[in-house]
């Protein structure tokens, strides 16, 4: 079974070597990020389960450090302030809880990431909506549907996939491309 599930990531990678459309959207999304951040805006990301632990990650690779040691980047993972996010769950319903979190926070300009492997996680889709109503930017990291997120992302990744595991595998391998090559275009390194 160990051999089987890393060939199976292996063959997720692979067609995500071969796809004619998957690194001129990398290198779009590091694009608009980058500007992002040139004018002075921000980045959140939000996922559930695993897509929230990834969401965070990527979070912090961008406001912390990556490769080099350089200036933080504003990024936030919109689940981590507990309190707020418990207590618009027990008022709101969940499903409106990062769909507040951006409207508290967001501002025209700025950008969300939303992960889902499968593109239809209600509180990430209400997220979006809000998040394309006030004029940010959307980007969703999904499985190969794309389910209902593709409609709301200016920009998908929809990984080639149906299993859970390996779509995540895969958002951050991309997600780490993303912040490598935002990393270098702010602040220059080898």
């Amino acid at each position: 079974m160990i051999n089987q599930r890393i060939k199976e990531s292996i063959r997720v990678k692979e067609k995500l070597l071969n796809d004619d459309i998957l690194p001129d959207t990398i290198a779009k999304i590091a694009d608009v990020i980058t500007k992002t951040y040139q004018n002075n805006g921000k980045v959140y990301f939000c996922g559930n389960g695993g897509s929230a632990a990834d969401a965070q990650h990527l979070a912090a690779e961008l406001s912390g450090r990556f490769y080099f040691d350089r200036p933080p980047l504003n990024a936030e993972a919109c689940h981590v302030n507990t309190s707020f996010l418990t207590a618009v769950a027990n008022d709101y319903g969940y499903e409106m809880a990062y769909a507040r979190y951006i409207k508290a926070v967001g501002s025209a300009g700025d950008i969300l990431v939303g992960l889902s492997t499968s593109g239809n996680s209600v509180n990430i889709l209400n997220a979006m909506e809000t998040a394309k109503e006030m004029g940010l930017k959307t980007v969703a990291f999904t499985g190969d549907s794309g389910g209902k997120l593709k409609n709301l992302a200016d920009y998908l990744i929809n990984v080639p996939s149906n299993d859970t595991p390996r779509i995540q595998e895969a958002h951050i391998l991309v997600g780490h491309i993303i912040c490598e090559i935002v990393e270098k275009n702010l602040f220059g390194g080898d």
